[in-house]
């Protein structure tokens, strides 16, 4: 082979050298521009995702958040229904209205339901001291909405626990946060579960009223009173103080409860009370309230609970009337809310 054959021969292995090179560099470009394309689309899809799931959870945080104001909306409705305006120069308080609610016949002749017990619970929130006002079932008002004139007891069957709620607020000046209503059988019921209670009983207690299915019989001197007997030793009216006395009896009794309450023992007994007043009383507050009436209760003070009764007297012409003393009335809510100690709440 001649060197021009040769020189050929190189040339050409050289040309395909070249093209070789350009192929593979053309794959090369091909694949990097291939990976380039899928890493695109790679980032594209996880800022689709990112940006699907953010939407998402923004969508359901704000469902989330639109049904909890509505919730809340509907609870502060409720409550504005069942107890009006509140003022706030009574948040360093906890109101709490507790009614005890008899279907039987009286000496009115009545067969409605009635607030046969009626006191209003106070809980200091910072300190947990207890103030208890009890108002006789015979106070004589003027109801608010109509002026029509009437014993308080009476109002529960017109309005139930909302319209008594409006009733005490406008009868003490205070404003009341939640209310309580149960009847007597369950009274009992609480009672048994507690234990009873020691109390001692002032004078013998013998009562029978076959209409009103009321069988009252207690002997004088120191008892332990279970469920039955303790709703005997409140019901019972003598005739020397009638009502006044039948509310000093609930003053003397809720003391000696109070005490039980706090005992160690009553710890166990929790669950047990708790399903009783979750089925069988009625009662205001709801999930919203829980945090701030566990953080009240947690606080509660072991001194004896400061007892007060609406200041009044019995009609002059009526003994069965309990005539308030607005003048007295006013100047005890004073002392029993100080605006002093309102302002530093």
């Amino acid at each position: 082979m001649d060197s021009r054959g040769r020189d050929n021969r190189k040339v050409n292995v050289t040309k395909q050298n070249i093209l070789r090179k350009r192929r593979e560099m053309a794959r090369r470009r091909r694949r990097a521009i291939l990976r380039l394309i899928l890493l695109i689309i790679f980032v594209i899809l996880v800022l689709t995702g990112i940006v699907a799931v953010g939407y998402g959870l923004v969508t359901v945080g704000s469902m989330v958040n639109r049904e909890y104001q509505a919730m809340y909306d509907g609870y502060t409705t409720r409550q504005q229904l069942r107890r009006g305006n509140v003022d706030p120069k009574f948040d360093g308080y906890t109101n709490v209205l507790i009614m005890g609610i008899d279907d039987g016949l009286d000496s009115d002749g009545g067969d409605e339901k009635r607030a046969d017990a009626i006191m209003v619970a106070s809980l200091e929130n910072e300190t947990g001291k207890l103030r208890l006002i009890h108002i006789p079932r015979d106070t004589w008002i003027n109801e608010i909405s109509t002026g029509q004139q009437m014993k308080i007891k009476n109002l529960y069957a017109l309005g139930g626990a909302p319209l008594m709620v409006r009733q005490i607020n406008n009868v003490l000046g205070i404003s009341i946060h939640q209310y309580a209503v149960l009847d007597m059988n369950v009274f009992s019921e609480l009672i048994d579960v507690l234990g009873g209670v020691d109390i001692y009983v002032e004078s013998d207690m013998n009562y029978d009223d076959q209409e009103a299915g009321i069988a009252i019989h207690l002997p004088k001197g120191y008892q332990h009173l279970d469920g039955k007997q303790a709703q005997q030793y409140l019901r019972y009216r003598s005739e020397d103080l009638g009502d006044e006395g039948r509310v000093q009896r609930q003053q003397r009794f809720c003391k000696a409860l109070y005490q039980n309450l706090l005992q160690v023992r009553t710890v166990a007994k929790l669950p047990e009370i708790a399903e009783i007043c979750k089925k069988r009383v009625d009662y205001s507050a709801e999930i919203f309230d829980s945090m701030h009436l566990a953080n009240v209760l947690r606080r509660l003070n072991s001194d004896t609970p400061v007892s007060v009764i609406l200041p009044g007297e019995p009609a002059a012409d009526d003994q069965t009337i309990w005539v308030m003393d607005d003048l007295a009335a006013a100047e005890r809510m004073k002392e029993l809310f100080p605006t002093e100690g309102l302002d530093k709440q």
